[in-house]
């Protein structure tokens, strides 16, 4: 069978595992022999159906393929036999023993003979080997357990233990898209064709109107719309002649999900993403309106993914692509095995913080330990509610920065808003919610106002936006990104939702049409179609496109409820949850397709007052806070699957928030706190945290605090917030943000140590040059080691990919278990070299290209799917996978220098070039969109900023400039200063990062590191290097924009603060190097991981590729330079030890 006709059989496996034809589904499996259900398997050794368990094994293997099988076979047979002696049944097991068991006597008759003189004893227990033998539920799981390491070793089974990552409904996916195809060729296409059948190709009929646009991977073929369903949202409906001709069901636009961070935030698309026009699709008519075709399978025997004419735009396929290649259960597969069980549910009270007033809102940041806090405090006194934001650190307890209510500008709010404060100044809080990059977080607040800060690291948080957003509360605030463009949604008290720009606070739509008061939002896009849920306290569910057209859905929630609603990490799912005003509570799935609901789960109580909470994890769980406890169920199973009381004390319905892993859990005390719950890898990681933030400086200031008990023993800790914090361990040294703060201690609450033993220490610049004082790992190569030219972690950070000189990529995965805690890259773990089972290598074109003269450069999709690559050829495009070439494009001259992907859209990318040009590419459509034009040497940097909507390039010219994305036009530009006495060479690097807050922006140059604030790139500091270091190779940014690690032609390393440019750490070659006086060994290429601030990597000028990290006991690269009073050195130099600022 052809390796597409098997991959039909998995279509067909999860279309039949979908409509629960369960019997189907397991024939079709022994029949075809292409997948081994180890779960289904379980469950009929379980239940001792035997006859069912050999003839599914039948279609696998028989028993005398190979001495694997014959032992799986005769295992399930002796235990068959001996639960026959154990009831006594001597005729049943003597059959068996004939019929069954005398096979085996031809290759070990002495072991036949002993099982068969277990018929002459009473008790077959009597036998010496067999007298541990239990009851038969007990030896079954002995047995199931042997099984199951038996399968897993036979050769015969490789390959067919794991299912391969489907998005959901593949198959009728690709029907869709076939009738979509059908329709465009049709000679009169209807704008609203009748398709009633799959048994012939389809065909208007008679002639209605000009051709209708045809949007890609439609649910034409989802179920029959019921009346009263949702009513599409426009474009992604079927064949319709403009968005405002509305289809009768949801499946278009609810068709192909992006992923988002979390329910709450609709991210730009991530991955490879389906272009944002579909009638760009209908340009070359000859091409297929689909995603491209050459995504659609993604084996090492799909040679027809090559052969497939451009244009060859990368397809939504990319997004769900797995970010590890290594075998597991994907995490939205429904059909076979699946890893998942209750103790991946975070349960263990780890930490209980005390904080003196009830929690409203909370919410985790998606990559920090940090917990965002909104909660109201009650003045007795004078019985009001103040709302004050709170941000934490885990698991230090510690809190950093607090924010009361207040306006900012209160001469600048509407009459009818100082009218309000005049009469009562204070407000609570109904909602705080991270960005999902976690630069910024909004609080939504019961008096018209929504504030907006940035987060810049530590305590650094400064006021942002201040939004008059309603009249009266904003009960609701997500945020989102259509149009590429950052935007703040909110909704409120006056029954309207609003949209605002992130950056300038501008408002870009108002939505009216709700009854009542809309009680929530859920902005969500699938493909390139942004829409907007809303919910109102009437129990009317909503939606809205970005286009100010009115509402597309308009529906009763369950009970009429006010309810909110949130998608499953992966975006593939919907649900709802809410409570009516007789005190019913509903927590429901929805069926898009048909705006009705698909299930509804069995478990919530009838409360008297307040709204069910609820939350979605591991696109597998949800959990709600209910009848003072936390309820969790499995999203495919309606029934209850476990609760907890986290220990008691919780409200009667608590306020619960999953972290982005969902392995820990935040759920609001009946007392004024907060409990973190956690799971195994929760309890692992902020032990790993707590390790890492230690300061040994604490034991010096343990003379003027008391120290808090230590999370490692993980009781409940009560920590109380708001009246002292004399009873605190001294925390970690705050890191400032890029601009030195002058904020008072009234606005964030200090950490308190005793002044005189803090100036008593004297800092030192911390030197490691022993192997001994770090830890640092020589990733393993067998391949030819030539010098590495680029380097970067993959985003999930399980993996380093390096590119040679020779136009050679190398990948480095790291697999998990227990000694990686969260399964990332290490030097405590030696990595394999990866490679797939087909051997071949990653290798660019170099056509006729002399290596030493080429640029080598790469860019990775955000899903560690696709690598863009090239080395002074073509561009290649490699699937991660397979190590397949997916296409090629754009041969020389000129040759590519640097690529860099949109954030928003990953068929747009941006190539630097050799002629000095940059080109704005759509992979899609095979165009360039735009050509700019501004240095006058090549180019050898990009970075975008998705906040300031700009493209910064740098180039072997030292300059620096800034383009607008939304039109091209160069917006600033500007040289390097290059420091006097000191000549660059005429064509040296110039490399270009910006910051977490996608404001300020680094840059490196072999003379200097230098901080620039975008798009006027005002230059706020710079760094000279000592001579004695040689020139500076190359710096990028630790992943919390803290630190840079810089590194140097000696050998060295440098770790920069990177909030004043001071040099805190100086990592020497003997380090981490073997010594060996004759070779000139030195980093070429620094890569930050992408969620440790503490590790990076280095590519060297020998091939290879070293990962270091500071000592466990340390925890990070030395300590913090102490901060001199009033502004920072503008301009600062390593020269010397002590790093002294220089004038």
């Amino acid at each position: 069978m052809s390796s597409l006709s098997r991959e039909l059989v998995f279509l067909i496996l999860q279309f039949l595992d979908e409509e629960k034809f369960k019997e189907s589904v397991h024939k079709l499996e022994q029949e075809s022999g292409f997948f081994f259900n180890m779960r289904y398997f379980e469950d009929m050794v379980t239940n001792g159906e035997w006859e069912e368990v050999e003839k599914y094994l039948s279609g696998f293997t028989k028993v005398d393929d190979n001495r694997y099988s014959m032992k799986i076979f005769f295992e399930i047979r002796k235990q068959k036999y001996l639960e026959a002696l154990d009831k006594r049944d001597r005729a049943k097991a003597v059959d068996i023993l004939v019929k069954d068991l005398k096979v085996f006597a031809a290759f070990n008759e002495e072991l036949f003979k002993e099982i068969t003189q277990l018929l002459t004893l009473d008790n077959f227990r009597d036998n010496e080997q067999l007298s541990k033998y239990g009851d038969t539920k007990s030896a079954r799981g002995i047995m199931l357990a042997e099984l199951k390491k038996l399968i897993e070793a036979n050769p015969l089974f490789r390959d067919k233990l794991q299912f391969p990552t489907l998005k959901n409904s593949r198959l009728r996916t690709l029907i869709n898209q076939s009738l979509n195809w059908q329709h465009q060729l049709c000679k009169n296409p209807r704008p609203n064709p009748d398709i009633k059948t799959l048994f012939v190709d389809h065909s208007c009929g008679q002639p209605n109107g000009a051709r209708a646009p045809s949007p890609v991977t439609n649910h034409l073929m989802g179920a029959v719309p019921k009346t009263g369903a949702f009513t599409p949202l426009g474009p992604h409906g079927p064949f319709q002649p403009t968005p405002a001709a509305l289809p009768t069901s949801l499946a278009g636009w609810m068709a192909n999900p992006s992923p988002v961070p979390h329910p709450s935030a609709s991210a730009g698309p991530i991955g490879l993403a389906a272009a944002s026009n579909p009638g760009a699709l209908l340009k070359r008519p000859r091409t297929p309106p689909t995603n491209n075709p050459a995504m659609d399978y993604q084996t090492a025997d799909s040679e027809h993914v090559l052969k497939r004419p451009r244009p060859f735009g990368v397809s939504d396929e990319a997004n769900n692509l797995p970010v590890t290649i290594l075998p597991g259960v994907y995490a939205n597969q429904s059909h076979g095995q699946s890893s998942y069980s209750t103790d991946d549910l975070p349960r263990n009270v780890v930490m209980t913080i005390s904080l003196g007033s009830a929690v409203k809102s909370m919410d985790f940041h998606p990559v920090q330990q940090i917990l965002l806090l909104g909660k109201q405090l009650f003045r007795e006194r004078v019985g009001t509610n103040i709302g004050d934001v709170m941000i934490y650190e885990l698991p230090s307890h510690e809190r950093i920065a607090i924010r009361n209510f207040k306006p900012w500008d209160l001469a600048q709010c509407s009459v009818a808003m100082q009218a309000t404060l005049a009469n009562d100044y204070t407000a609570s809080i109904n909602r705080v919610v991270w960005s999902p990059d976690g630069t910024l977080f909004g609080v939504a607040y019961s008096k018209h106002i929504v504030h907006i800060y940035s987060y810049h690291g530590g305590d650094d948080l400064r006021n942002h936006l201040e939004i008059e957003a309603h009249a009266g509360s904003v009960n609701d605030l997500a945020f989102s990104y259509p149009n590429k463009q950052l935007c703040v949604v909110t909704c409120g008290e006056d029954r309207v939702i609003k949209v605002w720009d992130a950056v300038t606070g501008a408002k870009q739509h108002t939505f009216e049409g709700h009854e009542a008061p809309v009680y929530s939002v859920c902005p969500h896009h699938k493909e390139s179609i942004q829409f907007i849920f809303s919910t109102a306290t009437d129990g009317k569910i909503k939606a809205w496109l970005y286009d100010n057209m009115g509402s597309r859905v308009d529906y009763d929630a369950p009970g009429h409820s006010s309810t909110t609603m949130a998608y499953s990490a992966d975006g593939t799912r919907l649900f709802s949850c809410g409570t009516n005003k007789e005190g019913d509570s509903y927590l429901v799935e929805w069926n898009e397709s048909e705006g009705a609901v698909k299930r509804t789960y069995h478990g919530l109580g009838k409360r008297t007052v307040g709204v069910v909470q609820f939350d979605t994890t591991k696109n597998r769980f949800l959990a709600t806070g209910d009848e003072f406890m936390v309820k969790f169920w499995d999203m495919d199973n309606v029934n209850l699957l476990t609760s907890t009381d986290a220990d008691g004390g919780l409200p009667a319905s608590p306020s619960i928030r999953f972290n982005k892993e969902g392995i820990l859990l935040a759920v609001s005390t009946n007392d004024n706190g907060i409990k973190i719950l956690a799971n195994s890898d929760g309890i692992r990681l902020l032990r790993t945290v707590e390790s890492r933030t230690y300061d040994a400086s604490r034991a010096a200031a343990s003379v003027a605090v008391v120290k808090a008990p230590a999370i490692g023993t993980f009781g409940s800790p009560n920590i109380t917030v708001g009246t002292s914090t004399g009873d605190r361990a001294a925390p970690v040294p705050a890191m400032v943000g890029l601009n030195n703060d002058g904020r008072s201690l009234a606005e964030v609450k200090p950490r308190i140590v005793d002044e005189s033993v803090e100036k008593s220490r004297i800092w030192k610049l911390t030197e490691i040059n022993e192997a001994s004082q770090c830890r640092s790992l020589r990733l393993p190569d067998n391949l030819t080691a030539m010098r590495v030219s680029r380097l970067i972690y993959t985003n999930s950070g399980l993996a380093i990919l390096a590119l040679s000189s020779n136009a050679v990529h190398k990948l480095w995965k790291w697999q998990r278990n227990d000694r990686t805690v969260i399964g990332k890259a290490t030097a405590s773990i030696v990595p394999q070299l990866w490679q797939p089972a087909s051997g071949i290598l990653m290798t660019n074109d170099m056509s006729d290209t002399n290596p030493e003269d080429a640029v080598p450069c790469f860019a990775l999709s955000k899903n560690d799917s696709y690598v863009m690559s090239a080395s002074g050829g073509k561009i290649s495009l490699f699937n991660m996978m397979t190590f397949k070439t997916m296409t090629t494009f754009m041969p020389p001259p000129p040759a590519a220098t640097y690529l860099a992907f949109h954030p928003q859209d990953n068929n747009i990318i941006a190539i630097g070039m050799e002629d000095s040009s940059i080109q704005i590419y759509n992979v899609r459509v095979d165009e360039v969109k735009t050509k700019l034009k501004g240095h006058q040497k090549r180019i050898t940097g990009l970075a975008f900023s998705h906040v300031l909507n700009v493209l910064v390039s740098s180039g072997a010219d030292s300059q620096l400039c800034v383009w607008n994305t939304d039109g091209w036009e160069r917006q600033a530009s500007k040289f390097l200063q290059i420091p006097n006495g000191r000549a660059a060479a005429p064509l040296a690097d110039t490399r270009v990062q910006f910051h977490l807050d996608q404001i300020h922006l680094l840059a490196v140059h072999e003379t200097q590191i230098a901080i620039y604030e975008a798009p006027k790139l005002e230059c706020l500091k710079q760094w000279f290097p000592r001579e004695a270091s040689g020139p500076i190779t190359h710096a990028a940014y630790s992943c919390d924009s803290q630190s840079i690690y810089v590194s140097f032609e000696d050998g060295s390393v440098g770790v920069l603060t990177a909030t004043n440019l001071r040099l805190k750490c100086r990592i020497l070659p003997a380090a981490y190097l073997p010594p060996n006086p004759s070779l000139r060994v030195y980093p070429l290429v620094v890569a930050a991981h992408p969620s440790d601030p503490n590790q990076f990597a280095l590519g060297l000028t020998d091939g290879g590729v070293h990962v270091l990290e500071p000592l466990e006991s340390e925890g990070k690269w030395g300590t913090s330079p102490p901060t001199e009073n009033g502004a920072g050195p503008s301009s600062t130099s390593g020269a010397g030890g002590s790093d002294q600022p220089q004038r």
